[in-house]
């Protein structure tokens, strides 16, 4: 009877412990990013660096629902059947309960569909094909940019110019041409007399002379770019090398927002000086404490400038928590009612996901942006010509031309 009863309670112990045990496993959240070529590496680095001071904050802080965060990471190469993969073993193997990190258009739209499939939660952190948020999943959010609202701001900047004719050189990605046709058609509707015609190039191309030396000879008035590295470096090096643009007959625009990229002016130099880049991030831009504070640690941890990229990201992993907390749970399915209710105030500032389907489909719709010009080599973003600042007019008055 003794024996009995001391098994009895040495039973409940133990399951006691257990119980404590499991409630302190950490909670798994898995970061699809590319961490080697041919995908964007530099972009992968910076998702893994703001998504670490992150979890790093919120783990100081004791957790979420008094659990750590664990983050755990997929190496997608920038390839969709990667990305595909990946989050397939996130999901049934590693048993993530959200998935985040996306930075290239047809990797997400690879990855959503596995998503979808699992119902798991995914927020998208860089991923701006419209194609993204037109499939409606319930499962995808996205508090990223996205290629409908790019294409408004460079076709009213080309408009406000006053340019006559445009070349645009787009990558072989679901991101670039989609872009570049948004760009044609809303150039089409809205300043049908300005000639828009766009090149599509092999984002893994090295030598793109052949589509720009026709340029020589009929310069544009414009050449706009909608690339990501490392190629987009090589475009902006050829066509300064063949004389083309930035130049006194033609601008430079940039639609992919890379002039803040940590190793934008290692690889360009020259090349891009004059250039004029749509953007997310200014440091004349507001912020909150929040988004100071991620800002100060990133930059104590890298020794670099924040950029968009490292805001985007460190939003990404704090929806999730966000959305645990406020679902008290860490069941897929109450997450995603989570973000689809809760009204999120992040480094970037408070907003809500829009409902009606669509590219505004769980979108932050009314993202902010700016438009500047770099006029020196090695120039830091806080020095640049800011000439649009968010939720301002564009003022062409600034820019300035190369002599020659």
């Amino acid at each position: 009877m003794r024996f009995s009863r001391i098994t009895a309670l040495l039973g409940i112990a133990f399951a006691a412990s257990a119980t404590s045990a499991i409630a302190a496993d950490p909670i798994a959240i898995g970061i699809s990013i590319a961490q080697s070529p041919p995908g964007s590496v530099v972009q992968g680095t910076q998702v893994k660096d703001a998504v670490e001071i992150v979890k790093d904050m919120v783990n100081a802080k004791g957790g979420v629902l008094g659990r750590q965060i664990k983050l755990i990471y997929e190496d997608n190469q920038g390839i969709p059947e990667k990305g595909r993969a990946a989050t397939e073993k996130l999901i049934t193997k590693d048993k993530v309960v959200a998935i985040a990190g996306g930075h290239q258009s047809s990797v997400c739209l690879a990855e959503i569909e596995v998503a979808h499939r699992y119902n798991t939660p995914y927020i998208n952190t860089n991923c701006w094909s419209d194609d993204v948020r037109k499939k409606g999943y319930a499962e995808v959010f996205n508090p990223a940019n996205y290629n409908t609202r790019v294409s408004e701001a460079m076709t009213n900047t080309i408009i406000a110019m006053g340019v006559k004719s445009v070349v645009a050189f787009a990558e072989n990605t679901d991101y670039g041409i989609g872009q570049a046709k948004i760009t044609g058609e809303m150039m089409k509707a809205r300043a049908p007399g300005v000639s828009y015609k766009y090149e599509t190039v092999d984002r893994a191309g090295k030598d793109f002379t052949p589509a720009i030396l026709p340029l020589r000879a009929n310069p544009p008035d414009m050449v706009v770019t909608i690339m990501l590295p490392p190629a987009a470096y090589i475009v902006m090096n050829q066509l300064y090398e063949q004389g083309v643009a930035p130049s006194a007959k033609t601008w430079l625009y940039d639609g992919s927002g890379l002039a803040d990229y940590p190793d934008f002016w290692q690889n360009v130099k020259d090349a891009g000086k004059y250039m004029i880049s749509f953007a997310l991030y200014h440091p004349q831009m507001a912020i909150p404490k929040l988004g100071q504070d991620v800002s100060a640690e990133y930059k104590k941890r890298t020794n670099n400038e924040p950029n968009r990229l490292i805001f985007q990201s460190a939003d990404s992993l704090l929806l999730i928590v966000d959305a645990i907390k406020t679902a008290k749970s860490t069941d897929p399915k109450a997450i995603v009612k989570a973000l689809q209710t809760m009204k999120f105030a992040g480094v970037r500032g408070p907003f809500q996901f829009g409902k009606e389907q669509g590219y505004g489909f769980q979108q932050w719709v009314d993202i902010p942006f700016v438009n500047y010009q770099l006029t020196d080599v090695n120039q830091p973003i806080s020095k640049t010509n800011l000439i649009q600042g968010p939720g301002q007019k564009l003022d062409v008055n600034k820019l300035v031309k190369p002599a020659k």
